[in-house]
């Protein structure tokens, strides 16, 4: 499996809106590749600022470049994200992912 991570920032004051349109609109995009195993958010507040970590599971790189395509290093946006994001990162990471089999999750 693949975690895929992308980061994103906004202002503080428009930061519960990023919210709820990530979890209406990027979530289930994600959730509807086949391939896609889990979709989270994190938020992080700092001075004005709100972070964004999207983290996504993903089955092999194939699923990965289902939903971004073709070059799955590169960031996908939506032109929803300009009224919001402070700045466009070009490019997400990936890490494999060996679960511990002590893991509860």
């Amino acid at each position: 499996m693949i975690a895929l991570i992308w980061h994103g920032r906004t202002r503080v004051s428009k930061a519960d809106q990023y919210l709820e349109f990530i979890e209406q609109r990027a979530i289930p995009d994600y959730e509807s590749v086949e391939g896609n195993r889990a979709a989270f958010v994190l938020r992080r507040i700092e001075g004005d600022e709100a972070h964004f970590l999207t983290l996504t599971f993903w089955e092999s790189e194939m699923a990965i470049e289902a939903f971004v395509a073709p070059d799955i290093e590169t960031a996908k946006y939506y032109s929803e994200d300009e009224n919001f994001l402070l700045e466009f990162e070009p490019t997400v990471r990936h890490f494999e992912v060996y679960p511990s089999t002590r893991s509860r999750y």
